[in-house]
């Protein structure tokens, strides 16, 4: 039924708006712009008769009560009467909703000591996650060590698994193009002075010394790293990091212990597939580009890998294995705030781990350096 609404006034002074027909957000704004028409006339009292209202909904019952407030306003008494059924159960659902919204102020901008402040506590509870975690991690290694068989080993090799074999082709193709890359930029330089079978020299001392570990300890912090953050942040805001502890298990022993056992025992692995790899594509560049006897390029690599360069790049992968999955999993452990914070840790634990791969092969190089390594 259409909308109608009529006025009429009982007495000098009062008027009545009888509103029939169905009322809805798709004609509230012919009916306001009626009703306003009806009401310009002066009157003291105003009263809506809704006995006639066949439907209302939210959008209509909010205008006919804005309509009241803003006769009140003007010193107008005005009131809603006869509503009936599911019209009337609307309008005195709206009714009872707030119908204003409190002003706020507008948060000012923390100023420098309040920043600094926040800064300090942030750091502080930082050290002390970081402290914590640190503790327990060597609690646990201690007990693996004490007794071995306390060791989740099933998990180890399952997660050795993940962060190795499945692994080794990303890492093959990527240490095979650094290896090839090495020895085209090494000939630029070479090819010049007829000195293209010494380029076979740099690429195999700067992959088993810097490069190989570098280049799979990256590859490991986008994967493993990664992958531990989310699994253990996910593990922690669905509470299941609680529930291990209620039954009494240790999450260090069953979640930390095995990801770092693995991270570390499978990077020096993967660092020696991964030399090999670079070692073969630094071969097809002298083979194939420089024209050098492969026979000749393998004797030459041989000759020039001593074998402590190989076990200086072990060293390093093995801290950067040990260094990717604490950084990891204390960041997976410190998820706080749902699908977002586990979005959070994931990136935290990835760039972290790139920073402190930097740090730990700058701190080799130094100290090789100094002990003429």
């Amino acid at each position: 039924m259409e909308f109608s609404v009529e006025r009429s006034d009982p007495r000098p002074g009062s008027a009545e708006l009888r509103l029939a027909g169905a009322l809805s957000v798709r004609n509230v704004p012919r009916a306001l712009s009626r009703i306003r028409e009806l009401l310009a006339a002066p009157a003291s009292g105003v009263r809506f008769d809704l006995a006639g209202m066949d439907s209302l909904d939210g959008a209509a019952a909010a205008l006919l009560l804005g309509l009241c407030d803003e006769l009140r306003a003007r010193g107008i008494a005005a009131e809603l009467a006869g509503a009936t059924g599911r019209a009337g159960e609307i309008l005195e659902l709206v009714a009872s909703s707030p119908r204003g919204i409190a002003s706020q102020v507008a948060p000012t901008a923390p100023g420098v000591f309040e920043q600094v402040g926040r800064e300090t506590a942030e750091l502080w509870t930082l050290s002390r996650q970081i402290l914590d975690f640190t503790g327990n991690t060597v609690v646990a290694a201690g007990r693996a060590l004490r007794d071995p068989r306390t060791v989740p080993w099933r998990s180890v090799l399952r997660v050795m698994e993940r962060a190795g074999a499945d692994g080794l082709p990303i890492i093959g193709l990527i240490t095979f193009l650094v290896g090839l890359v090495s020895a085209f930029q090494g000939a630029i330089t070479l090819h010049q002075y007829g000195a293209d079978i010494f380029v076979a020299d740099g690429v195999a001392i700067g992959i088993v010394r810097e490069l190989g570990p570098l280049m799979v300890a990256v590859v490991a912090a986008g994967r493993s790293g990664a992958a531990f953050a989310a699994e253990l942040g996910t593990m922690r805001v669905s509470e299941e990091v609680d529930a291990l502890r209620t039954i009494g298990l240790d999450p260090y022993r069953y979640l930390v212990l095995p990801r770092v056992l693995a991270l570390t025992l499978m990077l020096p692995i993967l660092t020696l597939l991964g030399n090999a790899f670079a070692i073969a594509g630094g071969a097809v560049v002298g083979v194939a580009s420089l024209d050098v006897p492969l026979a000749a390029w393998a004797r030459q690599t041989h000759d020039a890998i001593d074998i402590w360069y190989v076990c200086s790049g072990l060293l390093k992968s093995v801290a950067f294995g040990l260094a990717i999955a604490l950084v990891a999993c204390q960041a997976g452990l410190a998820t706080r705030g749902g699908a977002e914070g586990v979005g959070r840790s994931t990136t935290s634990a990835v760039v972290s781990s790139l920073f402190f791969l930097v740090v730990i092969d700058s701190a080799f190089t130094v100290l090789y350096h100094a002990w003429d390594l």
